[in-house]
């Protein structure tokens, strides 16, 4: 959904930009939280 590399998606992750769920090895991340991550950020061109 981002269309980022793995590790942009661990960064943003470790400095709390966006939130995420530690399950074993693997992160778990809801759309909700990514829709909030993106709308935060979204500028208009223009």
């Amino acid at each position: 959904m981002l269309r980022v590399s793995n590790m942009t998606v661990y960064r943003l992750i470790n400095a709390g930009q966006l939130s995420a769920a530690r399950v074993g090895k693997s992160y778990r991340i809801r759309e909700d939280d990514v829709d909030k991550y993106l709308e935060a950020r979204y500028t208009e061109a223009g």
